[in-house]
């Protein structure tokens, strides 16, 4: 008899993944292909949507394989995606009518711009909890439509689909039985009042959207429909999605308010727990909903850094300081510290809690003697101050203090990372036993739709801690290290 597995579909920005875990949610087989960006043009980042669908698949049937080659069997998949990223298809092809654009895109700056100025960015908060800012999907959805050939003929004819990635691969894995989203990608794309769970209609509006392009928005434990059988040979159901974020967050069992975790990827991106009241942030935080159970919202606030691990790959592929990202942490360990130089890593602007679009990424406080090491150093330590100027506004909009920081994502397999985030923070650093977060917990809502878990409080009980990292800086030391992350920071604000 082959055991039960679940297959997590992990689609992030810089890879396509697949993982089977177990139902004790060890890890059975995992596959992944590199995913390439494009740059078209000065600050904007595509990806071609066929090499999402296609290298996905090829994960899947890869990840499947091998577990069922070491006697298990998928009993129910989940997906978990990078959020925001905007793709448009044809409803009868299924083929894009344009690349995927990238959540890192600031192509439609300008456009958020003038929505603010007109005074628009102030009720769109009260009912998207988000900003007006390109970040999100529905200027990117306007943009296609008024930039591709016959896109908004078409849209107005009800003959394109508009999806986050995890609506384009349901479709697909399907074969275009069923347009959904789940509520957590649709509290990203700046059309989803996530006070109702609808979709907007003076938002639609506002921005030039027909609705008949929009998935149906769905809890994150759904029937999203079977896998095509001639995919895998077999047709196990789709049994949940969420967003990358607030999968890690479910992953990490952080289902008690005040509950927090960070992850560190490409950027880095902070949620707390706030429960089943809508708040809006008064710190430039965003709003969003955490997760959606049996029509149930609970909420959380969420700070958004764009650069985090990406700031590494920079260093690696854009001027060649090492090979393999790992080097990074061997080399600013062979300094004692920085020197002085800070590295602010805004190559797709500042988000919170600045929110500059138009922000640009600098070195400071080079030197005769400054050398790879210390700039290396400079753009880990980034991270570590970018939390805390994320936590400083967790703290201004909550009123609580946050004891414990849960923490994943491939950057913190980096040690020196991990305990400076602790000294800057001041606070305990936890890394959870299984740092495949996110697609854990697009597994633990899979498990959840077919039975293999009871319930949240099952799901919580089954978190273990691997690591732990503890505060060992002095306030003096902490407190002028951070004061220079405000003047460099101050510098790429004003010029």
């Amino acid at each position: 008899m082959a055991e039960t597995a679940i297959l997590s579909i992990d689609q992030g920005t810089t890879s396509s993944r697949a993982i089977v875990f177990s139902q004790g949610g060890d890890i059975i087989a995992l596959e992944q292909k590199e995913l390439t960006l494009f740059y078209p043009h000065k600050g904007w980042v595509e990806q071609d949507a066929n090499d999402i669908w296609d290298d996905t698949l090829w994960a899947m049937r890869q990840a499947v394989k091998d577990a069922a080659d070491k006697g298990y069997e998928v009993a129910v998949a989940g997906i978990t995606n990078q959020r925001e990223t905007t793709i448009i298809w044809d409803r009868e092809t299924g083929a894009p009518i344009y690349n995927a654009i990238v959540w890192q895109d600031r192509r439609t700056a300008a456009q958020c711009q003038a929505l603010k100025d007109a005074g628009h960015e102030a009720s769109i908060t009260q009912k998207t909890g988000l900003l007006l800012d390109p970040y999100f999907s529905a200027s990117k959805i306007a943009w296609i439509l008024d930039n591709v050939e016959g896109a908004r003929a078409k849209a107005e004819a009800g003959k394109l689909a508009f999806g986050t990635v995890e609506s384009f691969l349901i479709w697909h894995l399907t074969k275009g039985q069923g347009h959904y989203t789940d509520a957590t990608n649709a509290s990203r794309t700046l059309l989803m009042n996530i006070r109702t769970g609808q979709w907007d209609e003076a938002l639609l509006d506002l921005f030039n959207i027909p609705k008949s392009m929009l998935p149906e928005i769905c809890d994150n434990i759904h029937d999203f429909g079977m896998i095509a059988a001639e995919y895998l040979g077999e047709a196990p159901p789709i049994g949940g999605a969420a967003g990358d974020q607030q999968a890690a967050l479910i992953g990490q069992a952080c289902f008690t308010k005040g509950m927090v975790k960070s992850t560190y990827g490409t950027g880095c991106f902070v949620l707390m727990n706030i429960g089943a009241d809508f708040k809006v942030s008064q710190n430039k935080l965003l709003t969003t909903i955490a997760y959606q159970i049996d029509g149930q919202k609970t909420y959380a606030l969420e700070g958004s850094i764009f650069i985090a691990g990406a700031a590494v790959q920079w260093l690696r592929d854009n001027v060649n300081f090492f090979a393999k990202a790992h080097e990074s942490e061997a080399l600013a360990l062979s300094v004692e510290d920085s020197n002085g130089v800070y590295f602010v890593p805004a190559f797709t602007g500042l988000g919170a809690p600045y929110w500059e679009p138009d922000a640009k990424a600098a070195i400071l406080g080079l030197s005769r003697e400054s050398n790879k090491a210390h700039i290396t150093r400079a753009a880990i330590e980034a991270q570590a101050y970018q939390t805390q100027d994320l936590m400083a506004a967790f703290l201004a909009d909550s009123g609580g203090e946050i004891a414990t920081l849960r923490c994943d994502g491939g950057l913190v397999s980096n040690g020196f990372m991990c305990q400076y985030l602790a000294d800057i923070l001041d606070k305990p650093v936890e890394l959870p036993k299984i740092t495949e977060t996110t697609a854990l917990g697009a597994a633990y809502l899979a498990g959840l739709s077919a039975g293999l878990y009871t319930d949240l409080d099952d799901v919580s009980g089954r978190w273990q801690r691997d690591k732990h990292y503890s505060a060992s800086m002095d306030a003096q030391k902490r407190n002028t290290a951070l004061d220079g992350w405000k003047k460099a920071v101050a510098q790429v604000l004003f010029t």
